[in-house]
């Protein structure tokens, strides 16, 4: 998700050699089918939930956050939008607003997100300090509040900038268990590493306290195969090499819990998903979970469909079914501009854990209960 050059303008997807559609309106013959991606105009990084019988989406702008509201999952070129939070300048989220996720705890709404003061632009005298160049140095997790029942009618305000222990950090989410919150966010070893982005975990009292002091802070994973680092195996440096995006995901029937994650980098084709799944009981020791060894969602070269990640889940209208949302490009020479948003339905081994599909373009049939 590291995204130097992400544009705040939303850029459209260009053709390619391949015969694939590049619309996301239902298919013009039925209703029962769609085609990804499933918003016209370019975005990156969503976060799609579902409540009270409609679904929501934010995503990344890196201007401001923005709600979208939709009746349908599959075609959000009409949705409703709602403006929930514009910084001011010159303060430490003012710029660069990345992965905006929307939850619910404790009765009120929680936006976490990555921000940083200087438009992703750290002076000379703080850069030097880097191995390699780090212009993401600045960037820390804050917490936009919401009070009300409904997203859409909630009043949104600034409530506090989480405790990265004053060090690189992106991508953050939520993750509970047994009745204890906690922030698992993409972080560097040290304050002025520059790569490479790992996962860490720390305790939360609140959603927007820390209560884990720095010396408690636990890395659960680092980009340690091959598919995780661009160009593949890399073995000179960790530039850009990257586990970030973390989202936690239950398997509905076994309780199974995952956190399933981007690594790679993510302007390039080999952007893909790779999972942990908590083994143990306690998510803080890093003994506790268990790395899948292959990317688990990755490019689809016959479909053109490529650097395929930052994802999110959520379910169809009869919960019935578990879908994707999550980004993609179909040129990946255009790097970050060209990510669009996409939905695909999945399902789950026998094992338990979840079974994606190949992405595509389809078309796919609607999830169940949509009309």
């Amino acid at each position: 998700m590291f995204k130097l050059l992400l544009v705040s303008a939303l850029v459209a997807v260009g053709l390619c050699q391949y015969s694939v559609p590049v619309h996301g309106h239902n298919d013009t013959n039925s209703t029962s089918t769609f085609t990804n991606p499933i918003l016209d105009t370019g975005g990156a990084d969503p976060w799609v939930f579902r409540h009270g019988g409609h679904y929501y989406m934010t995503y990344s702008n890196n201007e401001n956050i923005t709600l979208y509201k939709s009746d349908v999952l599959t075609d959000w070129n009409n949705a409703e939008s709602k403006l929930i939070f514009k910084p001011e300048k010159g303060f430490n989220y003012s710029t660069d607003i990345w992965a905006p996720e929307i939850h619910n705890l404790n009765g009120n709404w929680y936006v976490i997100f990555t921000a940083d003061p200087r438009g992703d632009s750290p002076p000379p005298e703080v850069e030097m300090w880097c191995e390699y160049n780090c212009p993401a140095v600045h960037h820390r997790m804050f917490v936009v509040e919401g009070e009300g029942d409904d997203p859409w009618e909630a009043e949104w305000k600034y409530k506090a900038e989480l405790d990265t222990y004053d060090q690189f950090a992106i991508d953050g989410t939520y993750f509970q268990h047994k009745d204890q919150l906690y922030h698992i966010y993409s972080c560097w070893h040290r304050k002025y590493d520059g790569w490479p982005a790992n996962l860490c975990i720390t305790r939360m009292s609140n959603p927007w306290t820390v209560s884990s002091p720095f010396s408690e802070r636990q890395i659960i994973s680092v980009p340690e195969y091959a598919w995780e680092k661009t160009p593949f195996g890399r073995a000179s440096n960790d530039r850009l090499a990257s586990n970030e995006g973390p989202q936690q995901l239950t398997n509905p029937t076994t309780g199974q819990t995952f956190v399933i994650y981007s690594a790679a980098r993510s302007d390039n084709r080999n952007y893909c998903l790779a999972q942990l799944e908590l083994v143990g009981d306690d998510p803080m020791n890093p003994g506790d979970w268990r790395k899948h060894p292959f990317p688990i969602f990755y490019q689809n070269p016959g479909e053109s469909a490529y650097g395929v990640g930052h994802a999110s889940f959520t379910i169809s209208p009869d919960q019935s079914q578990d879908w994707i949302v999550y980004h993609g490009m179909q040129d990946p020479t255009d790097g970050w501009y060209a990510r669009t948003i996409r939905a695909q339905k999945f399902g789950w081994n026998d094992d338990g854990t979840p079974n994606f599909p190949k992405p595509g373009y389809g078309p796919y049939e609607v999830p169940s209960g949509q009309k």
